[in-house]
């Protein structure tokens, strides 16, 4: 029969102990995966017939795998643990094209990513800045919005800024900033909406 010194035993439960709490760290590791959500609005008749949203532009400082949550002091600050499920360009525009299509009844909307082979009869493209809480922890939406028609258009293609704050802080909760964001995004598509249908029809 083997027998094991004491200096041996200590060893060994030693490594079992290290082996275990890395197989718990490894196991708590894993981030929490946060998903925007589109939300109603008022539905609004006569847009054009077939819109595209264009993949937005993100500042890259935003498009990573970890959320940002705030810009602070002159610091980006991020939710550690805390990810997006997909890439952020794809899923504001994912978004987006869900939330237009249910403000524009009439019309097909979506999304450049998508599958589909129909030609658009409008273009929505979208430039994000900020998407996060700021200074104050109410979360921010900031960027630039151009709606315009296919083919030729009647006048210039006309592009102006937008921008979004929540009325409530986020007190630094991911789950709160996502669901601030969505609403955010709720508003920018009611915006979207009727600039759709403010569109000239465009010139063959």
């Amino acid at each position: 029969m083997a027998l094991f010194s004491f200096s041996s035993t200590r060893l060994l439960l030693t490594g079992c102990m290290l082996g275990l709490m890395g197989g718990l760290s490894a196991c708590s590791s894993d981030p929490k995966l946060y998903t925007l959500a589109p939300l109603p609005g008022a539905s609004q008749m006569g847009g054009p017939a077939v819109v595209e949203v264009r993949t937005p532009v993100v500042a890259m400082r935003l498009d990573r795998d970890t959320i940002v949550r705030a810009n602070q002091n002159y610091q980006t600050k991020l939710a550690s643990g805390d990810s997006w499920s997909e890439a952020l360009p794809n899923m504001i525009a994912h978004t987006l094209t869900t939330d237009l299509a249910q403000r524009l009844p009439g019309t097909t909307v979506f999304a450049q990513d998508d599958a589909v082979t129909t030609t658009p009869s409008a273009y929505v493209e979208v430039t994000v800045r900020n998407f996060e809480a700021d200074a104050a922890g109410h979360a921010l939406i900031m960027g630039m919005l151009s709606v315009h028609p296919a083919g030729k258009m009647i006048g210039p293609v006309l592009t102006q800024p937008f921008v979004w704050k929540s009325s409530a802080a986020v007190d630094k909760d991911t789950g709160k900033l996502t669901a601030a964001l969505s609403q955010g995004l709720s508003v920018l598509a009611d915006q979207i909406a009727a600039q759709v249908r403010a569109l000239p029809a465009p010139v063959k």
